[in-house]
């Protein structure tokens, strides 16, 4: 599980600084895979990362009982001058597989499919090799959650196609939180959604209902959340209203018969 609590990051600019997450509460259940949606600039790549560990919250905390692996697509935390090999071998040991390194370089290597620059300084990498590398690395190992930035979205085709097949034969054994502007991939993959709008963050349980959220304009998102507020206003007012008479008919029902 992991748990976000009073969550808020903020960017400094020249003229001052932009809140991208404010006071954001989420509770990610254990083994539910979850998609990250919203417009360009919402924050879900910074959410993405202070869950990674990758970026420190401004205020907040994050709570892991799990491990969670770097975000994958954003290419990012290699080291430009090692090459792609040395870069996996460094984490390799990091993560403890010294005994099976060769193996984990080889896996790698196969997946990436950069060819001879595997043996190249990462900084000569664009940006699409090192998201396929970061990918790969990714996959050698066993994490309990695994960050995904737009990473089914690189590659040609048939990269494309084997990355989300990576991705779902990894469901059922560990859960996804991703980030995509393809909804199909977020059907396919994720069950629950967090809608990012105005640095707030929306939690619905069913994916297809966050989507949903997503297209609506913002007017139209309000007058929901009212409806679906009032709607829950009422039944409770109607279950508050049954238990009441059902009450009064039990006393009723208890009362001696020269009183009735």
């Amino acid at each position: 599980m992991i748990r976000i609590e009073n969550l808020s990051k903020r960017y400094h600019k020249q003229h001052g600084s932009d809140w991208v997450l404010k006071d954001i509460n989420l509770e990610i259940p254990a083994n539910v895979s979850v998609g990250l949606i919203g417009r360009n600039g919402a924050g879900k790549s910074t959410l993405l990362r202070l869950i990674g560990g990758m970026d420190a919250p401004d205020r907040g905390h994050i709570h892991r009982d799990c491990r969670v692996s770097w975000p994958i697509g954003l290419g990012g935390g290699f080291q430009g001058s090692m090459t792609g090999r040395q870069n996996v071998r460094f984490v390799a040991r990091i993560h403890g597989s010294g005994e099976d390194m060769h193996d984990t370089i080889r896996r790698v290597e196969e997946f990436a499919e950069i060819g001879r620059a595997f043996d190249d300084p990462v900084r000569t990498y664009s940006s699409g090799m090192r998201a396929r590398l970061a990918f790969g690395l990714s996959l050698a190992f066993d994490f309990d959650v695994y960050l995904s930035d737009e990473a089914t979205a690189v590659g040609d085709r048939l990269f494309k196609a084997k990355a989300q097949k990576a991705f779902q034969d990894r469901i059922g054994r560990a859960s996804i939180i991703m980030v995509s502007h393809q909804e199909k991939i977020l059907r396919d993959l994720c069950q629950a959604g967090v809608l990012l709008e105005g640095g707030k963050a929306t939690w619905y349980d069913d994916i297809a209902d966050a989507i949903a959220a997503y297209h609506l304009e913002p007017t139209e998102r309000q007058k929901d959340k009212r409806a679906a507020q009032q709607q829950a206003l009422q039944q409770r007012a109607a279950t508050i209203a049954a238990r009441k008479a059902a009450r009064e008919a039990a006393a009723l029902r208890r009362r001696p018969r020269e009183e009735k």
